[in-house]
């Protein structure tokens, strides 16, 4: 049996705990990283990460993954709402370039788009033709 079958190919998850203090206890019994890393069918840098990690926080716990919801436009949703709600013709690139010029926030003009799905708010895409 492979170790991919063992551990399988996914990314993106932490490897279990137990799995973490398997690598660390092997290191600690005397095996060397590449040892301890073979045997477990993982690579030599999740053993000196793990080491590490238990070293330096005492703990293998891994640590949160994801955004914890700070972002450029956190702190201008309220002005984004109120400025839609007094003139929902405006378009996200306008939208953009008011952020960039009134509150000195630069971002793509997707991730305008993707704040007012968020809010719930419509937006309009392109200017009104005369």
């Amino acid at each position: 049996m492979s170790c991919r079958q063992i551990w399988g190919s996914e990314m993106g998850k932490p490897h279990p705990v137990e799995l973490r203090e398997r690598a660390v206890g092997l290191v600690e019994q005397g095996s060397t990283h590449t040892e301890a890393a073979r045997r477990l069918c993982v690579s030599i840098k999740f053993v000196n990460d793990m080491v590490r990690l238990k070293r330096e926080t005492g703990s293998l716990a891994p640590k949160p993954q994801g955004n914890p919801g700070r972002g450029k436009l956190t702190g201008v949703k309220g002005w984004v709402e109120s400025r839609i709600k007094a003139q929902p013709d405006l378009t996200i690139d306008e939208l953009t370039a008011e952020l960039a010029a009134e509150h000195g926030v630069k971002v793509h003009r997707s991730s305008v788009g993707r704040l007012l799905l968020r809010l719930g708010l419509s937006h309009k895409k392109r200017p009104a033709s005369p």
